[in-house]
């Protein structure tokens, strides 16, 4: 599998436990900190890479430290970084991340770099060649990401998208272009829901489907997935596991489902092997969490308990 991975690259900061910033200048010790690259595009490719792909980093890093240490990261994981462009006038994006007890991640955001890629800058003979490309976060490519997909489509690429945001009505309006070229969707389900009003995820696969969109792989947590195509409707549970951080799991379970499809899986099968990767970067600290290949993750979504 040839994939690039465009959009959203982030360098996380992460600390856990955090129950509570202590007031004014106090101090907390914690168990852990530390880094990991990240972002809808970026955690994306990380787990690509692991489970075997040839993967490629496109899109926005600032000229300065955090760039370079989120650079060298990905690259850690195989990840081709040479189609990443280096702004000298703006920050690499970068989240600090404060991990609750129980996994749950509440985050202070830079956008940075990744605001502003422009067509100028895509490398359209690298697309052009892969077997799939993911656009990670459209919404800071509104005006570009249609053309990117439509381009994708006339050389038999597949697509998929996700959110960096968490939603909002207005913002389908805005990606509602680029949907209409695209072969899978993957939100999580709040972001489907309040992209399209409405209060079940399985409604608002339908109405994202109504804009075009191949099909929709929705993430629900604990709940595991919904897949939802015009052919059928899918609902693959989550696994049993211990979860230290839910940061990049997301991204995990987008990565195995594309990895499943490139390799000729049934959606359903692809969706379990999306959950099976999701679920071991669930059991550490980061997106890149978890020392585990496409066998292992296959050994783990045959053998792992699903959640009832």
């Amino acid at each position: 599998m040839r994939a690039v991975c465009m959009g959203a690259h982030v360098l996380d900061v992460l600390v856990r436990p955090v129950d509570q910033i202590p007031e004014g200048q106090g101090g907390v010790l914690v168990e852990q900190i530390r880094m990991a690259p990240a972002g809808a595009a970026g955690g994306t490719a990380v787990t690509l890479a692991k489970l075997g792909a040839e993967v490629h980093s496109a899109g926005g890093v600032g000229q300065d430290l955090l760039g370079e240490t989120l650079v060298r990261m990905l690259e850690e994981y195989g990840v081709d970084c040479s189609a990443l462009v280096r702004r000298p006038d703006v920050q690499t994006s970068a989240s600090v991340l404060p991990i609750r007890e129980n996994g749950d991640r509440p985050a202070l955001h830079v956008i940075g770099a990744n605001g502003g890629y422009s067509l100028d800058e895509v490398p359209w003979d690298l697309i052009e060649s892969a077997d799939a490309l993911h656009l990670g976060g459209p919404e800071f490519l509104p005006e570009a990401a249609p053309k990117i997909l439509e381009s994708c489509r006339e050389h038999g690429v597949t697509t998929s998208a996700d959110l960096l945001a968490d939603g909002w009505p207005e913002l389908l309006e805005m990606i509602a272009p680029a949907l209409a070229h695209l072969d899978w969707f993957m939100p999580n389900d709040e972001q489907a829901m309040t992209l399209t009003g409405e209060d079940d995820v399985e409604a608002a696969a339908h109405a994202l489907l109504e804009r075009g969109v191949g099909g929709i792989a929705a993430t629900c947590g604990a709940e595991g997935s919904l897949v939802v195509t015009a052919e059928e409707t899918v609902r693959v549970p989550a696994f049993e596991t211990e979860v230290v951080d839910t940061s990049g799991c997301g991204d995990a379970y987008v990565a195995g489902f594309l990895r499943g499809l490139s390799d000729g899986m049934p959606v359903e099968e692809s969706a379990r092997l999306g959950s099976a990767c999701a679920s071991l970067v669930a059991q550490g600290l980061g997106s890149d969490a978890g020392e585990f290949d496409l066998a292992a993750a296959l050994a783990f979504a045959r053998s792992a308990t699903p959640l009832t």
